[in-house]
């Protein structure tokens, strides 16, 4: 592993007691009205269950009681570490720095608002345990959600399945479930501009689906408007497909082609039959079209410069303001994530 791998890596130490360790990773912005009954329905389901559970929780700089009810949470339950980014860095990078700070053996990845249900994890294991890397959990209904979110997202998961070259399960979240070494692929993963559920499909190993029906809320409203969900769908598409910069291509031949067959016709017509001043207003429409299509594909080539910039700034991922855990966590405060 290079030195930047290595400042993000964990020893990965066999339990005294020889039971699996099964890590959780929450993240959580502004969710103080779920996180309570979160854990309580998270931790009825390991009860009992032959493996040990470590459930961290990714505070995204929240604004509201959160931190405060996670450190009470930690009060009474040692499972518990919380880690405290410096300010807000959005939902993909929160769960990147969980992935970043897990000891388990499996490593399940889901939402604290309770829209999936932690009660279907043991299914997920169950296929873990039959040799699958990766167990994603597959939307068979989006109860709580409007007509027009549903729709949008039913189109955007078929577009970038036909645009990418990674195949990305349709209508799949983040819910899931990885292997250890899965884990640890996707750690090597530092691009800035994440779209997890594709670097989830990128990193191959085999994978299933598990079918199951997407909850409402339990409280609270969702942090996604869909301004942020459009600037989500293009990290998507500009992330794991150039297919937009090729149909910039191939919309900018046909049109140069179409616009010089329309000039021969114009000259023949003036050769042939003559021409007198006309059509002003075909000519201002012609112009504002290309003008547009110009533009817009000025947009797209905007789109890929930009994310190229800001990868090549090389900053962190992220920031850790703390780590909350019982015990001594001076030896993970010491690392800055990159």
């Amino acid at each position: 592993m290079t030195m930047q791998n290595d400042q993000i890596a964990h020893d990965h130490t066999t339990r005294p007691s020889g039971r699996r360790l099964i890590s959780v990773v929450v993240p959580a912005y502004n969710e103080e009205e779920s996180v309570e009954e979160f854990h309580k329905r998270l931790t009825a389901v390991f009860d009992g269950r032959d493996c040990d559970l470590e459930i961290v929780f990714v505070n995204d700089g929240s604004k509201d009681r959160t931190m405060e009810i996670l450190r009470s949470l930690l009060e009474s339950d040692n499972r518990i570490r919380i880690l405290d980014l410096s300010r807000n860095f959005g939902k993909e990078i929160a769960l990147t720095a969980g992935l970043d700070h897990t000891r388990g053996d499996a490593v399940v990845v889901i939402d604290v608002d309770l829209q999936d249900p932690p009660e279907l994890i043991p299914e997920l294991m169950r296929e873990w345990e039959a040799g699958y890397d990766v167990v994603y959990a597959k939307r068979t209904q989006r109860d709580g959600e409007t007509a027009f979110k549903k729709a949008s997202a039913h189109m955007f998961y078929r577009i970038i399945q036909r645009m990418s070259r990674v195949p990305i399960p349709q209508d799949t979240g983040d819910f899931r479930l990885l292997s250890r070494r899965a884990v640890e692929a996707m750690r090597l993963l530092r691009e800035k501009d994440r779209f997890m559920k594709g670097l989830f499909s990128w990193i191959g190993f085999p994978q299933k689906a598990v079918p199951y029906q997407r909850q409402p809320r339990h409280a609270g409203t969702t942090k996604w408007n869909y301004w942020k969900l459009w600037n989500f769908a293009l990290d998507g598409i500009t992330g794991f497909t150039s297919a937009p910069l090729r149909l910039s291509t191939y919309i900018g031949v046909f049109t140069a082609l179409l616009g010089f067959g329309y000039s021969l016709f114009i000259i023949l017509k003036a050769m042939l039959w003559g021409d007198p001043v006309k059509g002003f207003p075909s000519i201002i429409m012609i112009v504002t079209l290309l003008g547009g299509v110009q533009l817009i594909f000025l947009g797209i080539l905007g789109e890929y410069l930009g994310r190229m910039f800001e990868e090549s700034k090389r900053r962190p991922l992220y920031l850790l303001k703390d780590i909350v855990e019982k015990g001594n966590p001076e030896s993970e405060m010491k690392r800055i994530p990159q």
